[in-house]
């Protein structure tokens, strides 16, 4: 293990390899805490950002690991969901959930297991990247990867 890594990207990368996930966490000379800046770092698509979006829905917290090419449907979520209303956790719920700071939530990583969405749409990227538990720190998996180490549901998020 790379002990050069943040504290919260050991554990993150910890998970990688107990997932036999062979993508290395890579740390970035700048903050890449929007799908935007991360795309631009790595010269990707913004769609093949995985972004990590952490939502409170029925009193618990739901990871909604999305394309960064669009925005998240609550509304029509929580229906295909059958869930309450579905909003944004605050950046303590965030904390507290994943053990990780907004703009570096990685799909693993947390102090428990999280009901976990991925975006159907993450699919047609051969590679995707995620946050690597730090804005500073990314990953690269595949779609099939994601799906098998966060335990998450595929669904349309858009």
């Amino acid at each position: 293990m790379n002990d050069a890594l943040p504290a919260r990207s050991r554990l993150v990368a910890a998970a990688l390899r107990d997932a036999r996930i062979a993508g290395e966490i890579v740390v970035l000379p700048d903050a890449a805490s929007t799908a935007a800046l991360a795309a631009a770092a790595l010269g990707i698509e913004v769609g093949a950002i995985a972004n990590s979006l952490v939502f409170w829905s029925d009193d618990v917290p739901l990871l909604v690991m999305t394309s960064g090419a669009h925005r998240v449907d609550t509304t029509a979520l929580a229906e295909r969901l059958g869930r309450g209303a579905i909003r944004r956790a605050t950046p303590e719920q965030v904390l507290a959930a994943t053990g990780q700071p907004i703009g570096g939530v990685a799909p693993t990583g947390h102090p428990a297991a999280l009901t976990t969405i991925v975006d159907e749409d993450l699919a047609a990227f051969d590679e995707i990247w995620a946050a690597g538990g730090t804005p500073h720190t990314v990953f690269p998996l595949t779609f099939d990867e994601l799906v098998r180490l966060t335990g998450g549901t595929v669904a349309r998020v858009a």
